[in-house]
């Protein structure tokens, strides 16, 4: 690729080596479209392992993309936080990265794994969540939590019903996720109020 006629640095090389990383998902996952990537960059790929990197690499950038989009319009709203003051700022956005990547833990969780829900809860939070979870099961198969409790994936299924998914159609998103956790989170805290007083 040519360096710009204007507005190019001078210093810049006269022309940039680009190479072209095709990947494709085969077969596609049951139900899903297959995913097929063009990526364009400046790294070499002259043989697999050079190419399967750099997909590797762009499925990590893709996830930061993801966080970020957790913390702004899909979930936490920071850029419309009111203070201007950079070390508020900073707190801000050290709270908001925090809860976003559990937001995408629990999104990456809702169709299996085996990690356990305590990666991203407390136990006070577990214990809530376990005793109603099973209120929030309907009578359908499909309306009954599949995963082992107090896994991750069956907590993900926990906050995404809280969150409004009603088990049809499209697996939940990170704006499900983020008002499910909020909802789980506030019952939680409404159940060991209830627990503290009855005891």
């Amino acid at each position: 690729m040519a360096r710009p006629r204007n507005g190019a640095d001078p210093n810049d090389p006269q022309y940039l080596d680009l190479t072209l990383v095709e990947a494709r998902e085969d077969p596609s996952p049951c139900g899903s479209e297959a995913v097929h990537w063009r990526l364009i960059t400046t790294l070499p790929a002259a043989d697999l392992p050079a190419a399967e990197e750099i997909v590797q690499i762009y499925r990590l950038r893709w996830r930061i993309e993801q966080v970020f989009r957790a913390t702004k319009n899909d979930g936490l709203g920071l850029p419309d936080v009111q203070t201007h003051a950079a070390v508020r700022l900073l707190k801000m956005a050290a709270l908001a990265i925090g809860a976003a990547v559990r937001t995408i833990q629990l999104v990456d969780a809702r169709d299996g794994g085996i990690r356990p829900a305590s990666d991203v809860a407390d136990r006070d939070t577990l214990d809530a969540a376990q005793a109603i979870g099973a209120t929030l099961e309907g009578k359908t198969p499909r309306q009954k939590n599949p995963h082992p409790p107090r896994s991750l994936p069956w907590l993900s299924w926990i906050v995404a019903r809280f969150g409004g998914w009603n088990c049809y159609y499209k697996p939940p998103g990170p704006k499900t996720i983020r008002a499910g956790w909020d909802r789980l989170a506030a019952t939680a805290a409404g159940y060991h109020i209830a627990r503290s007083v009855t005891h």
